[in-house]
């Protein structure tokens, strides 16, 4: 009886550890997902380029960052459908970096000063070893174009 006993405790106590390893995985890829709790302080976004892309039913719309230093480059890229013709607008502007926190402020479009900057407020993220920058407002999310070509190969 006190074989059974144990026998039992002692599987009973390696399915609670198992539990307790996939409810802690899974966890760990919910808080990846949201962005808390990373420390990606010391990560170098210098010389990145961020990548998002939207197909809508009339066109498609490729927009990229591109960080070098305090300096931003934003492009917008729209491909009609319909007609097959691209149009592009290219803006200018800076970045402040807080942690995890980057906010773009985008206030000269082709180098000529507009009266209304383009502003986002991103998150700084990382899943599977490939960088994010997750729109805050809008939760679009733009991929480190180097980081999504490493991973491919």
């Amino acid at each position: 009886m006190k074989k059974l006993f144990i026998g039992i405790l002692f599987f009973g106590a390696l399915g609670v550890k198992a539990q307790y390893g996939s409810m802690n995985e899974i966890l760990t890829i919910l808080e990846e997902r949201k962005g808390i709790n990373q420390h990606l302080e010391n990560v170098n976004i210098d010389n990145k380029k961020f990548v998002f892309i939207k197909d809508s039913d009339d066109h498609i719309e490729r927009d990229f960052i591109i960080i070098k230093g305090n300096n931003a480059t934003y492009v917008e890229v729209f491909d009609d459908k319909a007609t097959g013709e691209s149009s592009s607008n290219v803006f200018t502007g800076d970045i402040i970096r807080k942690k995890n926190i980057v906010s773009l402020r985008a206030d000269m479009l082709e180098n000529k000063k507009v009266p209304l900057p383009v502003t986002k407020t991103l998150l700084l993220t990382k899943q599977k070893d490939i960088l994010y920058l997750i729109d805050i407002n809008t939760k679009d999310r733009w991929i480190d174009e180097a980081s999504y070509s490493n991973s491919k190969k």
